[in-house]
């Protein structure tokens, strides 16, 4: 692994920002530029905690660097704040194209949730047509300068207010105009997806894709009930999945395992695992296992055949990218460009696409690792 002047990583002698890559678990309020975020608070009269980028950057790396899931999601109150207003989720949406594009990937889904950004007035129908008049200018900028990328919205409730059926109810119905999928945020540990049931089952009826943040701040009842309840075809991060194996043996690279009941349904049925190296650290979500990331179970559900992916959360608040963070992982578990393809097709067969569109995506991958 090196790193050039550029910060591009390399692997084998391959840029890894050069390879075709897939995001499935990217929030847009995680991943709004630090300039972004003072140049519209000026704007719109809000103080922000630190002074400039400088000491903004500075103010968001104390809240997430602190090992604290409470702490990290703090950080959000700043970016929420300045996204208020029609002319901000654009441009934000747009932008959040444009990095993903700069960075190699050719499809992602970004989530967010539509009922914290109607305080400046906003219906929740006019911001997610806002965010999607940026997602679609990005992906026209994109294309005028040689790549081709396509994202997709993926509409959170927060699992913690009453307005779950009704952000439901808004993915439907913009279904064809540019949202994928649904999920739910928010803290989890005392808000299981049992209390929002009535959602689910609507979406269910509706034959709309479910992923459900589970498995990060609270355990394996947290993730079967995403499955039983939530119907989930994804995981949000589910990393305390590795809670329910019971690791009897280790001799050189093989390892004996036994598996509990949620963690052989999720590794037989092939339902992704969105799990994010960085922020997991960052949050405490492995503290069970260790403190680097050498010590996340990534690799552990790697070789016993889960369907992994790689994803950075929330690229603002954890300084990353998704070039970055298979870096990290080559390097923690000397990963080579074999297994760095594998977890860009696990997350392009877990994309809430038509099978057409997957497989589509799948060659697409095939190709740009063959180059």
């Amino acid at each position: 692994m090196t790193i050039d002047a550029n910060g591009d990583f390399s692997l084998e002698g391959v840029s890894l920002r050069s390879l075709p890559k897939v995001s499935l678990h990217d929030h847009l309020d995680g991943a709004v530029r630090i300039e972004t975020v003072v140049e519209l608070a000026e704007a719109a009269g809000i103080d922000l905690p630190g002074a400039g980028v400088d000491g903004l950057t500075e103010w968001f790396v104390e809240r997430t660097d602190s090992g604290s899931l409470v702490e990290y999601l703090s950080a959000f109150d700043v970016t929420v704040g300045v996204m208020q207003t029609r002319e901000a989720l654009t441009r934000i949406a747009r932008e959040f194209v444009e990095d993903l594009a700069d960075d190699g990937v050719i499809y992602g889904e970004v989530r967010w949730a539509p009922e914290l950004h109607v305080v400046g007035g906003l219906s929740l129908d006019e911001a997610v047509e806002a965010v999607q008049s940026g997602i679609e200018e990005g992906e026209d900028a994109a294309e005028r300068a040689g790549h081709s990328i396509r994202v997709g919205q993926i509409l959170s409730a927060m699992r913690h207010t009453d307005r779950s059926l009704e952000i439901a109810q808004l993915a439907v119905r913009h279904r064809e105009s540019g949202v994928v999928g649904f999920d739910i945020a928010g803290p989890e540990e005392g808000f299981p997806a049992s209390r929002l049931r009535p959602a689910f089952d609507y979406l269910a009826s509706e034959f709309f894709p479910v992923t459900v943040h589970a498995g990060e701040a609270a355990g394996i009842d947290s993730i079967r009930s995403a499955l039983i309840d939530g119907r989930a075809l994804r995981i949000g991060h589910g990393v305390r999945i590795a809670s329910d194996l019971d690791v009897v043996s280790r001799s050189g690279d093989e390892v004996l395992v036994t598996f509990g009941p949620v963690a052989r349904w999720v590794r037989d049925r092939e339902i992704p695992l969105e799990l994010s190296p960085s922020s997991n650290l960052q949050t405490g979500a492995i503290e069970a296992w260790g403190t680097d990331l050498s010590d996340h179970p990534f690799d552990l559900l790697y070789q016993l055949g889960f369907s992994v992916t790689v994803n950075v959360d929330n690229r603002t608040m954890s300084r990353t990218s998704l070039t970055r963070e298979l870096a990290l992982l080559a390097r923690a578990f000397d990963y080579d460009l074999d297994d760095l393809q594998t977890f860009q097709l696990n997350a392009a067969a877990g994309a809430f696409l038509t099978v057409e569109e997957r497989e589509e995506l799948i060659e697409l991958i095939a190709e740009g690792f063959d180059r």
